[in-house]
C-alpha cells in the first residue's frame, strides 16, 4: 500500500491562491488535497499570519480547512531547532518565523515542505545548511520545493 504524502504548506502557498504569478499550482495543491492525492499539514504559525492577510486570503484557509489539515502545534523542540537555524546564519532573527515553518515541519516528519518563498526557504544553498542542522540535532532531512513540482492538478496543460 502506498502512503499519501504529507505536505506542509507555509502561508505563501495560501496566498498564493490570490497571486496570479502562482495561483495555477497552489490551486492545484489545494485540490489534490480536496482528493486526498496529498495530505495537507499546516502550523499554528500559518493560521497566525493568515489572520492579518486579505480576506481572500483567508477565504482559501477556510477552503483548506474543508480537507482536514493536520494542524502542528509550536512546541519548545521546534523553537529550538529554528533557534539553531538561526545560529547556523541560514536566516536571520527577522526571518524567524521562517526558520519555525522549516523546525515545524521537520519535527512533524513531513514528507515535504511547500513554499513559495524563493528568498528563505525554496533556496538549494539553505536547503543543503538547513537538513545539515536537522542533521546535527537528530533529525531526518527535509524536501522543500515550491507547489509547481509538487502538484498533479496545478501542472496539467504547463
Amino acid at each position: 500500500m502506498v502512503k499519501t504524502p504529507r505536505v506542509y504548506v507555509d502561508t505563501s502557498v495560501i496566498g498564493g491562491c490570490c497571486d496570479s504569478e502562482f495561483q495555477q499550482w497552489s490551486e492545484g495543491l489545494l485540490k489534490d488535497f480536496e482528493m486526498r492525492l496529498l495530505l495537507p499539514v499546516i502550523s499554528e504559525i500559518v493560521i497566525a499570519e493568515i489572520l492579518d492577510a486579505p480576506p481572500r486570503v483567508q477565504e482559501r484557509l477556510a477552503e483548506l480547512h474543508d480537507a482536514d489539515p493536520e494542524v502542528i502545534k509550536v512546541t519548545p523542540a521546534a523553537e529550538d531547532l529554528a533557534q539553531a537555524y538561526l545560529a547556523q546564519g541560514i536566516l536571520s532573527a527577522n526571518y524567524s518565523d521562517d526558520a519555525l515553518h522549516i523546525a515545524l515541519a521537520t519535527i512533524a516528519n513531513v514528507d515535504i515542505l511547500t513554499s513559495w518563498n524563493f528568498r528563505h526557504i525554496v533556496h538549494f544553498d539553505k536547503i543543503r545548511v538547513f537538513n545539515a542542522v536537522n542533521l546535527q540535532h537528530g533529525y531526518k532531512s527535509i524536501q522543500i520545493c515550491s507547489p509547481r513540482e509538487v502538484t498533479y492538478h496545478g501542472n496539467q496543460g504547463s
